[in-house]
């Protein structure tokens, strides 16, 4: 094995031309898959077939206008240390007098990541790859020790937009085709300065580049709803990252689920992506020997201490050198990776040792204690000092970079990102808002309730005010608890893509709101339509539009309290329980099943919408002139009915203001619940 520190120089220096691509190579103007003239990996890139139609050739000749935007990396992270609480799980009710101590999650993680490598995250499940990647991302909740620092600077805001992070769950709309898929997110991550067609186009580039034109028109699927495969479904996630060309790429078992031909092609598409000037880290279980070989670095984690950090290449010299040699040479170099991070040591050892009586478990602690105490001894030294050789180079990229501070926050207008948001909401949820269960559920509700109250007499006063509540409740159950689920199910999505500034919250919460309305008022203009007539209430047109108009002002009312319900608890059992008791509130102080209620709790109907869209009801339905027969053949006045004039007709105007007041309020109380309990 090679003395350290020239081993850390020839790491160094050959680092360094992987940074300089040389402009004059045609894989230059692609920003998907850029590298150097004569790498192994050029096979598995589509865009650089020399036979392609010229319309093709002229796409990527575009292409190289987002080329601009690119701005090398170097991701350090010194002594990263992150733990957690235990909670005790034994169910009493009373503290432990000895708290348990904190899980250690990591401990002392070094290393080094400049542009043009390939990092890669090795370890048994559990050991904190995941969490050390979500680290890098700025993404870990709670408080980590040690620095991560990219260029010598913190995590940013304008970093953020020029990293992509694939996690491990693929979090994708289940009824937009790949091709749809990449397209919206094209359209609300690329700059402005390129077009739509522009933008569409590199869409279909990435398509190509991962392999998905056979299914670019199949829907991605669910767990409830069969699309395409789950390796097709992780290239679309590493697809809408590769789509913002960015500068500082990570993944977290991009290889998960694929076959070894599938994953050759992806890893091969991250070291082109490398070579291209970016820095790429990825977490990978049990990569294969041809998948090694394409690792620049790697990181060995045993329990959330490293074992190795360092060059790919040279992780079985170093093992070898401090007394781990397998047994056999043709053995994956990750195999023995992973066995050596375990604890296992059946192989050869250059100083075999008889261990008689000690268990199988002191065995591996035994051997991963002294793996830890190897790397500190022998590498932790070194990693901090290549670490401090590297700050004047990150230096001068700081001074070439500071001019990029005065870039605009968004790469796209609220007024864009609004139109392509508001359209993929109408075409993921058409088959929710206009389901045929949805339109059943109303219309029978609808023509039932037409024949209980069939023709109406306007002589039973009793029955024609039940039918008004009626509808003032029916249109407040019905548009909250469909509300309710809106935030809490589109929660990993809205996490995913504000985490990644795609998107301003403002413009999504604008473009949620207005794709739902269609549904939302076209349904209760059909009930009332339907109920109004055959309920045999007055039969004027004018009485007809007012009517529907308060049932759609109370629909608007009640979704934005469900909106806001959901979004502040973002659990949809607790909040189908609150908005239950809520409308049972609100439909005892409504004013039609009691009227003399206590003056203590009498309050309680000033916050109920369904009494101020009842009060409107009844008062667009009656007037001074309309009289009913209160027996014994005399004809009484409609507002002296009791159930009536204790609600007291007059002052309508403040029954609208109030309402006007929830509707803002309850839809300005869900954006603030949202902004606050989302990433930004």
């Amino acid at each position: 094995m090679m003395p350290p520190a020239a081993e850390q120089e020839m790491e160094i220096a050959a680092s360094r031309p992987t940074i300089n691509v040389p402009t004059t190579n045609r894989s230059d103007n692609i920003v998907v898959h850029a590298e150097p003239p004569g790498s192994a990996t050029n096979n598995v890139n589509p865009c650089l077939d020399d036979h392609q139609p010229e319309q093709m050739q002229a796409t990527i000749g575009r292409c190289s206008v987002l080329r601009e935007s690119l701005r090398p990396v170097t991701l350090k992270f010194e002594e990263v240390g992150y733990s957690i609480k235990v909670l005790s799980s034994d169910g009493n009710c009373w503290k432990s007098p000895d708290p348990k101590p904190d899980r250690v999650i990591l401990n002392g993680v070094t290393g080094i990541v400049r542009p043009g490598e390939l990092l890669a995250m090795l370890g048994p499940s559990g050991s904190g790859k995941t969490t050390l990647l979500t680290a890098l991302a700025g993404r870990l909740p709670g408080k980590l020790s040690g620095s991560i620092t990219y260029n010598g600077q913190p995590f940013s805001g304008y970093l953020k937009r020029k990293t992509g992070f694939v996690t491990q769950d693929d979090v994708l709309y289940p009824h937009l085709t790949v091709l749809e898929t990449l397209t919206y997110t094209a359209l609300l991550r690329l700059p402005s300065k390129l077009t739509r067609e522009e933008k569409i186009e590199q869409a279909e580039l990435v398509i190509m580049e991962l392999g998905l034109t056979r299914c670019r028109n199949s829907i991605v699927g669910g767990a409830l709803l069969r699309g395409i495969s789950g390796g097709e479904r992780k290239r679309v996630s590493i697809g809408q990252e590769m789509l913002v060309n960015p500068s500082l790429l990570l993944l977290d078992e991009p290889t998960s689920g694929l076959d070894s031909t599938t994953a050759q092609r992806i890893v091969a598409t991250l070291r082109g992506l490398a070579k291209g000037g970016r820095t790429v880290v990825t977490t990978i279980h049990q990569p294969s020997s041809r998948l090694y070989k394409m690792f620049d670095k790697v990181v060995v984690l045993s329990d959330g201490c490293p074992i190795y950090s360092g060059n790919a290449s040279r992780a079985m010299e170093y093992f070898g050198s401090i007394g781990f040699k397998p047994g056999d040479n043709l053995i994956n170099p990750a195999d023995f990776l992973l066995d050596l991070a375990n604890g296992v040591t059946d192989m050869k050892q250059c100083n075999t040792q008889e261990n008689h009586g000690r268990s199988e478990h002191d065995e591996k602690n035994s051997t991963k204690q002294l793996l830890i105490n190897s790397y500190k001894k022998n590498l932790h030294d070194f990693l901090k000092a290549e670490i401090q050789q590297n700050k004047d180079s990150i230096s001068s990229l700081q001074g070439k970079s500071s001019g990029r501070s005065s870039e605009k926050q968004w790469t796209t207008t609220w007024w864009e990102q609004f139109k392509v948001l508001l359209q993929r909401g109408l075409k993921e949820r058409k088959h929710e808002s206009y389901s045929g269960l949805r339109i059943f559920q109303v219309m029978s509700v609808s023509i039932l309730s037409g024949l209980l109250w069939w023709h109406s007499d306007p002589s039973h006063i009793q029955d024609q005010v039940g039918l008004l509540f009626f509808f003032s409740i029916f249109w407040g159950f019905f548009p909250l608890f469909n509300a309710i689920f809106t935030f809490p199910q589109e929660r990993p999505m809205l996490i995913k893509e504000r985490s990644s500034g795609m998107y301003r919250l403002s413009s999504y919460y604008f473009a949620r709101i207005a794709g739902d309305l269609p549904m939302e008022l076209v349904l209760p203009t059909i009930f009332v339509a339907i109920t109004y007539w055959m309920g045999g209430l007055k039969p004027s047109p004018i009485n007809f539009i007012l009517t529907l108009f308060i049932i759609l002002f109370n629909v608007l009312v009640s979704q934005g309290l469900g909106l806001a319900l959901g979004a502040i608890l973002m659990d949809v059992k607790q909040a189908t329980t609150l908005a239950s008791v809520t409308m049972l509130v609100f439909l005892l102080a409504g004013g039609y099943y009691i009227q003399h209620i206590p003056r203590f709790i009498a309050w309680l109907k000033y916050v109920s919408f369904s009494y101020y869209c009842y009060k409107l009801l009844i008062g667009v339905q009656y007037t001074d002139k309309d009289y009913y027969d209160c027996g014994f053949g005399e004809h009484c006045k409609v507002l002296e009915f009791p159930a009536i004039e204790h609600l007291g007709l007059s002052y309508k105007g403040w029954d609208v203001f109030a309402l006007i007041l929830m509707l803002v309020g309850y839809r300005l109380l869900a954006y603030l619940a949202l902004k606050n309990g989302l990433p930004r």
